[in-house]
Parts: C-alpha cells; sequence; structure tokens
C-alpha cells in the first residue's frame, strides 16, 4: 500500500458575502478535490487541541500524527531541524521574520514576501553586526528565518507578526523573564537593515523594505519517535515552508527537494505533484503541503484564496489522481492544518474538513469537498493525530 497525505494549508474558512455565502473552498472550482470527497470517507475533525494555539506548527504535527500536547515544544525547534541546526543542549531557537514596519505599525510580517536570496543578505548583515558565539542568525526561505541563544530566554509571550498586522509593535514586543534581551535585539537589528544596500534597492523599486526584525515562537529541541519506529514506513514530506519540513525530519521521514517551490502563489504546483509521485516509487508514504491559501488568508484576500485552492486542484490533486494507479493500491488523506479566516488573517481552532480516500475505503455520501458539506460527513474526528491512525492502519 502506498499512502499520500495533501495538506491546502490554512484552506478552510468562514463564508464570505463577497463569495455570495460561500467559503473560499465552497466557491472555488475543484472537481478533483470534490471527487475525492464523493469517492471517499470523510467529515470534521478538531485540528487544533483547546491547550494548543491555532498555528501551523500545531496543525501539521497533529496530521504526522504527533499529539501536540505531549510532543510539542516550541515552534522553531521545528524549523531549526529542517535548516539542520542542532540547537544542542542548551540552544533556544527563535523565529525570526523579516518584517515591514511604519513607525510603531507592523505593516507587512513578510517585508513583500521579500526573496531568499536579498533576505540571505540582510540576515549575514545582522550576523556580522549582532552575532556572537551565544547569539547565531541562520538564513532561511523568504522572509522566514532563525534565530539561536545559547541559554536564551525561553518563557516568553510572543506573538506570530502576522496575528497583528496594522497593530502596536511596542504593545507585542516579546514579554517575560529577561524579556529586555529580544527587546534589544530587536531594536538593535532596525538601523543595520534600514542601512543595508539590498532595502535601498527595494525602496527604489517600490517594494516594502525589511526594515526590522520580529522574534517569536521560542523552543528547546523535541525528539519524536520515527515514523519508521511507529508504523514501519519509509517516506517523505514536500514543502517550501521549513516548519513542515522540519516536523519531517524529526519524525525520520526524506526532505523531498522540488526546484521553484516558494510558499506562495507562485509556488511550483507541478513540481510538487510530480515529485511526489516519484517519492513514492521507492517510499510507502508522501506529505504534501502547499502553503498559498494560508498565506492568502493572512493577507485577507479571498480572491487570491479561491485561485490558490484552484491551482491546488488543478496543478497539484489532478496530476497525483492520474498518476496513483500506475503505483497500484492506494491511500489518500486531505485535510488543512487549520482555517485562516480572511474576515480574521489569522488562525482560527474551529474544525477542518477532511477526506479518506482510496484503496478499501467505503464512500459515506460526501457531496463535496468544503466545510458545510463536511458537517454530514460520518467521521466527526476529535483529535487530529487520529487520521494518520485512521489512514494507515484501518
Amino acid at each position: 500500500m502506498k499512502y499520500i497525505v495533501l495538506v491546502p494549508d490554512g484552506a478552510a474558512d468562514y463564508p464570505l458575502d463577497e463569495l455570495t455565502g460561500r467559503t473560499p473552498l465552497e466557491a472555488a472550482r475543484t472537481p478533483q478535490m470534490d471527487r475525492l470527497a464523493r469517492e471517499g470517507r470523510g467529515g470534521l475533525v478538531q485540528m487544533i487541541p483547546p491547550e494548543r494555539p491555532p498555528g501551523s506548527d500545531i496543525g501539521n504535527l497533529e496530521i504526522f500524527g504527533y499529539d501536540s500536547r505531549v510532543h510539542y515544544t516550541g515552534r522553531s525547534p521545528l524549523e531549526a531541524a529542517s535548516m539542520g541546526v542542532d540547537l544542542g543542549p542548551d540552544g533556544v531557537a527563535f523565529r525570526m521574520n523579516l518584517i515591514y514596519s511604519e513607525g510603531d505599525t507592523l505593516v507587512d510580517y513578510s517585508a513583500g514576501h521579500i526573496e531568499s536570496e536579498e533576505a540571505a543578505e540582510l540576515v549575514a548583515a545582522l550576523a556580522g553586526a549582532l552575532g556572537r558565539e551565544c547569539i547565531r542568525f541562520y538564513p532561511g526561505v523568504g522572509y522566514r528565518h532563525l534565530l539561536v541563544y545559547d541559554n536564551g530566554p525561553e518563557d516568553l509571550v510572543s506573538y506570530p507578526p502576522h496575528d497583528i498586522m496594522g497593530e502596536s509593535v511596542a504593545a507585542h514586543l516579546p514579554a517575560g523573564p529577561r524579556q529586555e534581551e529580544i527587546r534589544a535585539l530587536m531594536e538593535a537589528a532596525g538601523p543595520i537593515l534600514t542601512a543595508a544596500p539590498v532595502n535601498a534597492a527595494r525602496r527604489a523599486r517600490g517594494a516594502h523594505p525589511a526594515n526590522a526584525i520580529w522574534l517569536w515562537g521560542s523552543g528547546r529541541a523535541l525528539s519524536l519517535e520515527t515514523f519508521g519506529a511507529r508504523y514501519g514506513l519509509r517516506g517523505g514530506v514536500i514543502s517550501a515552508v521549513d516548519l513542515v519540513r522540519g516536523i519531517g525530519k524529526s519524525a525520520g521521514l526524506e526532505v523531498v527537494e522540488v526546484p521553484g517551490i516558494t510558499g506562495y502563489l507562485d509556488t511550483n504546483y507541478e513540481g510538487k505533484a510530480e515529485y511526489a509521485l516519484q517519492a513514492l516509487q521507492d517510499r510507502d508514504l508522501v506529505y504534501v503541503h502547499v502553503e498559498a491559501p494560508d498565506e492568502c488568508g493572512h493577507n485577507g484576500d479571498s480572491a487570491a484564496k479561491v485561485q490558490a485552492i484552484e491551482d491546488f486542484d488543478a496543478r497539484v490533486v489532478a496530476p497525483i489522481l492520474e498518476g496513483l494507479p500506475d503505483l497500484g493500491p492506494c491511500r489518500l488523506l486531505m485535510a488543512p492544518d487549520h482555517r485562516t479566516p480572511i474576515a480574521l488573517r489569522t488562525h482560527s481552532r474551529d474544525p477542518v474538513p477532511f477526506v479518506l480516500w482510496g484503496a478499501g475505503i467505503a464512500a459515506d455520501g460526501l457531496e463535496a469537498y468544503g466545510e458545510q458539506a463536511a458537517e454530514k460527513g460520518s467521521m466527526q474526528v476529535a483529535n487530529g493525530h487520529r487520521l494518520m491512525e485512521y489512514l494507515i492502519e484501518n
């Protein structure tokens, strides 16, 4: 049996007036996802436990089959694992966004979705000016980067920058024991970034400069029982997002490198499908994550979110379904990791629609893939980490 997991990040939403009372999932043309729902079995799943904040770290950890109430140590350690950064026994990892602020207002959590090449120059400038033996900077993808602080503050309350766009920076700075150390790093970064040639070029062409950093999501290294030990399967993970890649690596899965994937609307959708099918030639399972719907939700752009969902359906789901028959018996799980409602521009903990499809899974009469249709599904699941058991063990 071959297994494939499809995760359209943040695709679930609320009904919107501009979509005539439909959600983006319901408004989008998704014949392949609807086919999976009609031929498969599903319903709604409570992906985010009440003890955890709604986020991609929690949601994806659950979809991978790990109870986040037991295994979660913070968001940044997962990203460190993806980047091959060994935190050691003393390292505290922080997610470091390159952001754009105006005065005391956080305007853009992604600095205009800055490209990785430009971002790497800025991270190198920060490392040269602010780095020392106990504080290290690591470039990531796009606006997403990493800071490791040996024996640094680890019990801070911090806010994801995509949750506070348009709000006060000062009112949301990291808070708690030794907060002044992290706040001082954030303040010192501003002049370095403002003076950087990369940002001069961005301003000249009308793009948002990356004129500040935002440190959040701290934690120490985690240890997971591997996927092979749990299920006896060898697998791979495909994602442009270090967080998801890090969960996969921590679980003993291989990261499948796909050229041209960005975590945004311009990602290489077809490449994800092609490489997923190739990965299944010599692996038992592949986990395919697409970030674009989530980014559109954070931007509050319903039309773009509909487009991202339609692209996922036509350019990822369709070619995968076309290629699966050549692999023999297969099963598929499809579920978002959380909702990212346009109206909120951040994550919510509402349950999300999921579907199980393939060999040995009987249809239960779902009409389509969407939030309201899933309410009538035969499976109403209270814990997201159970989905992997249903996929593999049923």
